[in-house]
């Protein structure tokens, strides 16, 4: 798929087949969110890989807006250290991540966005730093409408030059 397919047709995927995502695939996906840009190249992330099936469901149950993680054959854990450009970075990464899975065929979906301090002892992550998302990944249990979304006009939401200008 090119990356404009890429991204007009990316959902949002909450249930997993349990089929396992091959290595060099995660590989990939790390790798996207580890070479994604970065504000003055601070790299402030981490990316912790789990896979393992009794961390993942007690990762499902610590993220309270994620209880499908428990299902994922794998979630990536995003921890930022506290400096300025932290959120917008991983961020980047984390789409980058995604992007890379779903032209793979593997969904996913953001969990959390901070508030995941439960996860800290579990994954044993540093007091100085902070679970900014989990992003659960898998091969869709469900099929999914690749590109059908629903979404505002684009005359709503895009503007030329000024916000009063509709981009036509």
């Amino acid at each position: 798929m090119d990356t404009f397919d890429v991204a007009r047709t990316i959902l949002a995927v909450r249930r997993y087949q349990e089929k396992p995502i091959p290595d060099d695939l995660i590989e990939r996906i790390v790798e996207a969110g580890r070479l994604s840009a970065s504000s003055m190249n601070l790299q402030p992330w981490h990316f912790i890989v789990v896979r393992d099936r009794d961390t993942l469901r007690q990762l499902g149950t610590l993220a309270k807006t994620g209880p499908y993680i428990a299902q994922a054959p794998l979630a990536i854990a995003v921890v930022i250290d506290k400096s300025r450009f932290a959120v917008s970075d991983a961020s980047r990464a984390i789409q980058t991540m995604m992007l890379t899975a779903w032209a793979e065929g593997v969904g996913s979906n953001w969990v959390g966005f901070g508030g995941l301090e439960a996860v800290n002892p579990l994954l044993h992550i540093p007091a100085d730093l902070e679970v900014l998302a989990i992003i659960p990944f898998g091969y869709p249990a469900d099929a999914v409408g690749r590109g059908k979304k629903n979404r505002k006009p684009r005359a709503e939401v895009v503007h030329r030059e000024r916000f009063d200008q509709p981009f036509a």
